[in-house]
């Protein structure tokens, strides 16, 4: 089912948010749509709902698996408008949320569904996860200059740091369990990152409910939902495996032309299986066994 409009979505297309967990795909650009809706369909999601300009394709395959929102700017403030008026017509819906040529993992994925995992995150008292942006890049700019590549995509496998993250209305003082996480691109290229765009920390899964809001940081406005774990214990979180910087650097005339490669020393090939970013740290099973 095609929607013309958001607005055309809620009015007559809300019975596809009847029951979740429910992807949000928001294509910026014409580039690994279908990879990316396949990659979500797969993971179990009930519904994956794509958000993308009307001149974009989308097979006929895809088309009957998901409802597609016709909307011209997939980014930024529309993008997150969208999630908003969502959220509000939803209430108590498992949301997930990511761009086109992203890529969701998380813990034991290709043995268990998104269904089974927010389940026992639910059980946990859980109400939103954790994600980290993981960097994808090709690795020979030359042969890709677009820098996507799924068959030979890296990614760091060191770099990555967290740092406190501060309350202005509490004096500068840390929140609680909430940090601000850095690496990857943005951390290579920091300055061709504007600073308030350099963090990798995503509250990409939530489940909705009245009044929750979600903010251009890609937080939410309950600070519960922010925190990377409850007080007891560690929990779940998964990382958005993304072309989505490399994409940008190498569009942008400000950066395209310094950057001749993303290689570095620090590179790996990405195996494309939750064991190996578990195995790097970029995610935690918490107590997901």
């Amino acid at each position: 089912m095609t929607y013309d409009s958001v607005e055309q979505f809620l009015r007559s297309g809300t019975a596809e948010l009847a029951k979740g967990p429910v992807a949000l795909i928001f294509a910026e650009d014409d580039v690994e749509i279908a990879s990316t809706l396949y990659h979500h369909l797969d993971l179990g999601f009930t519904k994956v709902i794509v958000f993308m300009p009307a001149e974009f394709a989308l097979s006929d395959e895809l088309a009957a698996l998901c409802p597609r929102i016709t909307m011209d700017v997939a980014r930024g403030q529309p993008m997150v408008d969208a999630v908003n008026r969502i959220v509000e017509a939803a209430p108590a819906l498992w949301l997930y949320y990511c761009f086109n040529a992203e890529y969701l993992f998380f813990p034991f994925c290709e043995t268990r569904g998104i269904g089974e995992m927010l389940a026992f995150h639910t059980e946990e008292q859980r109400d939103a996860m954790l994600t980290y942006v993981i960097d994808l890049y090709a690795p020979d700019l030359k042969a890709t200059p677009g820098a996507v590549s799924l068959e030979d995509a890296q990614l760091d496998r060191s770099g990555y740091y967290a740092l406190a993250r501060t309350d202005a209305a509490n004096h500068g003082h840390p929140k609680e369990r909430q940090l601000d996480f850095f690496g990857g691109l943005r951390w290579r290229f920091e300055e061709h990152i504007p600073a308030t765009k350099r963090k990798i920390d995503r509250i990409s899964i939530f489940r909705t409910k009245p009044g929750l809001k979600l903010r251009d940081a890609f937080t939410l406005s309950e600070e519960e939902y922010n925190t990377y774990a409850c007080p007891w214990h560690n929990n779940l979180t998964a990382a958005v495996c993304s072309f989505r910087t490399a994409k940008a650097l190498k569009f942008n005339p400000g950066s395209t032309f310094d950057i001749h490669e993303f290689t570095w020393h620090n590179s790996v090939r990405f195996d494309w299986h939750s064991r190996q970013l578990l195995d790097l740290g970029l995610m935690e099973p918490g107590q997901w066994f």
